[in-house]
């Protein structure tokens, strides 16, 4: 009974991990089609921000393009929370004061170029796409971990504890019907000798009971004696 009960727990289980594991799969796939087309624009973004950089460096110099930056006063910030996806928790990255207005960005509008604003621009969407790629990215590994985890629970399961179980269930099976054999011979065994016993006794009765009349038989048939 105690392994019927670990069997039926095992095979709920089973069943249970196999579900997870299914459903982790197809969120771990949405996710991997979300993170390439991530990287896809992670790569445009960087591709576009190094040309729009160097255009102006070529055009304002190195020292109006550090200057730039350098008048740079508010920094963008990063807030990270948590989601659960399939019971796997994964970050949120929310960022704010990236993209900025050309006021904001802190150097003088009269001192600077529009190549400038451009490259300004075009790395305040690269840091949005890196930002975002840092969080797909990270939602992926740890869904492609707990997939991994999950696979080799399903298939401990299914291919070691459970035919274990089965082979031990079996086992006991076997010994309960020799046992019940063994019990059923020696039943049988005991009612025959019962008979066995019971019959003798009837004929040693009926052997008893022909001689009494035999010497009955002979008493009465014997001449009487003289007074």
């Amino acid at each position: 009974m105690e392994i019927e009960d670990r069997i039926e727990l095992s095979e709920r289980g089973h069943g249970t991990l196999e579900k997870k594991r299914d459903g982790l799969i197809m969120e771990f796939m949405d996710i991997l089609d979300k993170a390439q087309d991530v990287r896809g624009d992670l790569a445009d973004d960087y591709n576009s921000a190094q040309k729009k950089i160097n255009m102006a460096r070529a055009m304002e110099g190195d020292v109006a393009v550090r200057g730039a930056a350098a008048a740079l006063q508010e920094h963008p910030e990063i807030t990270t929370e948590s989601k659960n996806i399939m019971g796997v928790v994964v970050p949120q990255i929310e960022s704010s004061r990236v993209s900025k207005s050309l006021d904001q960005r802190g150097y003088g509008i009269m001192g600077t170029s529009a190549r400038i604003d451009e490259a300004a621009e075009a790395y305040e969407d690269l840091l949005e796409s890196i930002i975002l790629a840092a969080e797909v990215e990270t939602a992926m590994k740890k869904m492609l971990k707990e997939i991994e985890t999950t696979k080799r629970r399903v298939n401990a399961l299914e291919f070691k504890l459970l035919p274990d179980l089965y082979e031990n269930q079996e086992y006991i099976e076997q010994k309960l019907e020799e046992q019940e054999r063994e019990e059923t011979f020696r039943l049988k065994k005991i009612k025959e000798k019962k008979e066995q016993q019971e019959k003798a006794e009837r004929e040693a009765e009926a052997e008893a009971a022909e001689a009494e009349e035999a010497d009955e038989s002979e008493l009465e048939q014997a001449p009487a004696g003289d007074d």
